[in-house]
């Protein structure tokens, strides 16, 4: 049961593979649909555009340079074009100056004395009410209504004077006289800060209405409130029937009640002061184009610091717009114009709708890590501060999309996609050409690196190149910059090296990824499909032995001529082994496994045997796609039969015919397409070639090449090599690799001469002992007459094979 449980979720998660698999063909065969390819590339191009002008878009806080005073300027800043720049230092000065020039602000009651007064004459009306009553319950209230008048309880002293005060109105015309006598002066809370203030200008305002009063330079400094109570003691009341301790406590009471008449207005002065600094109109710097701002190897001081930090605000605040939509022609420019430079000119430059989704994904995903990069760069400034920022850029993997690019497509494309996309990276590193050469040198190392790649440790052995690049440019710029064994350039050249082993991470994570997804055939996926231990080729070779055979002699016949014209030597021996995988289904149709058994084909007509000869290309591809052996097999099973005609059956079906039947020849075509690349035509000789050769009787050299001659002449004839680009030079280095293999299958082998032994003495049974024998007799061909030599028969019944 474990095992049946095993086995049913094999089945499930082969189904689920195999579904998702046929889901993203699906897709990229809408994507590549050749109705609207041309609009399905266009809205891929400003898609990709746009998503790159998002994230190449320069932002303040990602800036690599950020110039400070003190810094040495690393080279020439000029003004790019004509700013008018706002001066804030001397803006701010002015605006602090004409704040400071703004007076305090100070509120002057001037009815202070007739306010005191007024709330005598109220006390006095509550103590009459009070002593009119006559209420001892009411002492509580009036001591409540007392407070609330003077904001104080006056002490019964203090009110039995208010009660004498009540009844002798020449006392309370004193009371006036000392009131208006007491705010004669300017009576202020805070004297310590007013005399601060006053250095500075005060400026009085009526507290009641707000209306200015002018300023106050008084020599005599306003007396404060306990100065006020000093001085009204000193005042003498004359008053009849009053004595001089009720006067005292009269005195004592108004200068209890008496309130500054003089105040700081705090929310008056800073109005004041917003109004005078808001009227201050911004100063401003003129700069022309091309102006020098600073040179290189100065050091930078104030005033060109504000001015650096004055024209980057500029730029970033007033310029997005234009910014985003110059970044953005760029990126449309630079992968238009290349490609179709490319397209035009460049033989092997074609990449398909998918190839191009997937240089677009790649691109992308490496803008986004480097910007990622740059910010993570930006913040170890702060705990690192030994390390520069620039120091960190040779670490940034940028050889990855070259490399990825080489690997599954070719040299070709990576080429264009290396020139293309270090320009962008230059920009998107604050315009530096160090960041331009950096790229496109290591981009081209990795991608030479990773050629021919059939394994991955030459994707390390490429990131160690790429390592050896990155060190000796590392080294050059260093010396350039006059940092000459410093610790700065320990640091560039360790970050260099380490960023091409970044590189030969990132490439091995990432290539089974895109294999899985892309369906791409790479050499490391075609050396695990050359295991003739798959399971198709196992089946290949339990259901159809001879189609077995016949497909690893192609394989051989393939993989040497690719290797004289210069193709892919392994796709072409991969493509061999699965391009008759379709005969699996209806092995005994095909000739090579009948072997000495029933033709089955006799029985049939030949339109039917034709048919079934046909179908086997169609069966192939379906199984190619259930293993998922690849695009590039496919195509190669698609083309290996081109469209050639299956003459033996055409013949057959034209002699059977009556005249009134007519024998179409496209019913005995197969359908194509015609072999589109170098190594499906290679396939398609080498799969002719080998069959016929197995119908020679005596395949000698000679014939073998009269063979493969009339072979490739007769399929050249047929013009099934014309949509691939063979040229007559290969037709030739394919023909003498053919016949080199061939002759070396079918070459005879030496007459060996008769076994040299002793015959001893019989044993008792009747056997002869041998001295020296290794080899048995050679067969002798049958264009050859010689006599049989002594002791053959003797050898055969040896070996045990009877006569």
């Amino acid at each position: 049961m474990p095992s049946q449980s095993g086995n049913n979720d094999r089945d499930i998660r082969g189904s689920l593979s195999l579904s998702l698999g046929r889901l993203v063909d699906n897709l990229f065969e809408r994507f590549s649909n050749p109705r609207h390819e041309n609009r399905n590339r266009r809205i891929l191009l400003v898609v990709t555009a746009i998503i790159l002008t998002f994230i190449i878009f320069p932002r303040q806080e990602f800036m690599s340079v950020r110039h400070e005073a003190g810094d040495i300027a690393s080279t020439d800043i000029r003004a790019t074009r004509d700013h008018l720049l706002e001066d804030r230092a001397l803006t701010e000065r002015k605006r602090r100056e004409a704040e400071d020039a703004v007076p305090f602000a100070y509120s002057f009651d001037q009815q202070a004395a007739a306010e005191l007064v007024t709330r005598f004459e109220q006390a006095l009306v509550v103590l009459r009410e009070a002593a009119a009553h006559r209420e001892e319950a009411e002492q509580t209230s009036v001591d409540q209504a007392l407070r609330d008048i003077f904001g104080f309880t006056p002490s019964r002293t203090e009110i039995a004077a208010l009660m004498r005060l009540g009844s002798s109105s020449e006392l309370i015309g004193q009371v006036s006289q000392l009131a208006e006598r007491l705010y004669s002066h300017k009576i202020i809370a805070d004297k310590r800060r007013f005399a601060a203030d006053s250095s500075h200008g005060i400026m009085l305002v009526d507290s009641r209405s707000g209306e200015p009063l002018g300023t106050m330079e008084y020599v005599v400094t306003p007396l404060s409130v306990e100065e006020a109570g000093a001085a009204l003691k000193e005042i003498r009341i004359v008053a009849g029937g009053v004595s001089s301790r009720e006067t005292d406590a009269i005195k004592g009471l108004v200068a209890k009640a008496a309130k500054p008449n003089l105040s700081f207005n705090e929310d008056l002065t800073i109005r004041n002061r917003m109004q005078a600094r808001e009227s201050v109109r911004p100063s401003f710097i003129q700069v022309k184009r091309g102006e020098m701002i600073v040179r290189v190897g100065e050091r930078i001081t104030e005033d060109q610091a504000q001015k650096l930090q004055m024209l980057f605000a500029a730029r970033h605040g007033t310029h997005h717009l234009f910014t985003a939509i110059g970044i953005m022609g760029l990126v449309l420019v630079l992968f238009y114009f290349p490609y179709r430079f490319a397209r035009k000119n460049i033989r092997k430059f074609n990449p398909t709708s998918k190839d191009l989704l997937l240089i677009a994904l790649v691109t992308v995903g490496l803008f986004f890590v480097f910007k990622i990069g740059m910010t993570v760069s930006a913040a170890l400034g702060t705990p690192f501060p030994s390390i520069d920022t620039h120091d960190y850029f040779y670490l940034f993997p940028f050889a990855v999309g070259p490399m990825i690019i080489r690997i599954i497509l070719n040299s070709e494309v990576a080429m264009v996609y290396a020139a293309i996309t270090a320009p962008l990276l230059g920009i998107m590193f604050n315009n530096s050409l160090f960041v331009v050469v950096y790229a496109l040198l290591g981009g081209i190392a990795g991608a030479h690196g990773v050629r021919h790649c059939k394994d991955r440790s030459r994707i390390y052995t490429a990131g160690l190149k790429v390592s050896v690049v990155n060190l000796a440019m590392a080294f050059s710029f260093q010396v350039m910059g006059d940092s000459f064994l410093t610790i700065q350039t320990l640091w560039s050249v360790g970050f260099a090296l380490a960023g091409g082993l970044l590189c030969s991470a990132i490439v091995t994570g990432v290539i089974p990824l895109v294999e899985t997804v892309f369906h791409y055939v790479t050499d490391i996926k075609l050396l695990e499909l050359s295991n003739l231990n798959s399971p198709v080729l196992r089946e290949l070779m339990v259901r159809a032995p001879g189609t077995y055979h016949h497909s690893v002699l192609v394989g051989n016949l393939v993989e040497a001529a690719a290797e004289a014209i210069n193709a892919n030597p392994l796709l072409a021996r991969v493509a061999a082994y699965y391009h008759d995988i379709g005969k699996i289904s209806k092995p005994q149709y095909f000739i090579e496994n009948v072997g000495g058994g029933e033709n089955r084909h006799d029985k049939l007509s030949p339109n039917m045997s034709a048919l079934i000869l046909i179908s086997h290309v169609k069966e192939g591809v379906e199984l190619a796609r259930e293993h998922r052996l690849g695009r590039p097999i496919i195509d190669i099973i698609r083309q290996s039969h081109g469209t050639a005609l299956i003459s033996f059956f055409y013949g057959k079906a034209k002699n059977v015919a009556t005249e009134e039947q007519a024998v179409d020849e496209r019913d005995f075509r197969y359908p194509g397409p015609k072999p589109q690349t170098r190594e499906a035509g290679l396939v398609m000789l080498a799969d002719c070639v080998e069959a016929a050769s197995r119908t020679l009787a005596d395949p000698t050299p000679a014939r073998i090449q009269g063979l493969v001659q009339k072979i490739i002449n007769n399929i050249f004839i047929d013009g099934q090599l014309d949509e691939c680009e063979l040229t007559l030079k290969n037709l030739h280095e394919i023909a003498k690799s053919f016949n080199q293999i061939l002759a070396g299958i079918y070459h005879h082998r030496i007459d060996y001469p008769e076994p040299a032994y002793k015959e001893k003495d019989k044993t008792p049974g009747g056997k002869k002992t041998l001295e020296g024998s290794d080899n048995e007799q050679a067969k002798t061909p049958s264009d050859r007459d010689e006599t049989p030599k002594k002791g053959g028969g003797d050898d055969l019944r040896r070996l045990g094979i009877s006569r």
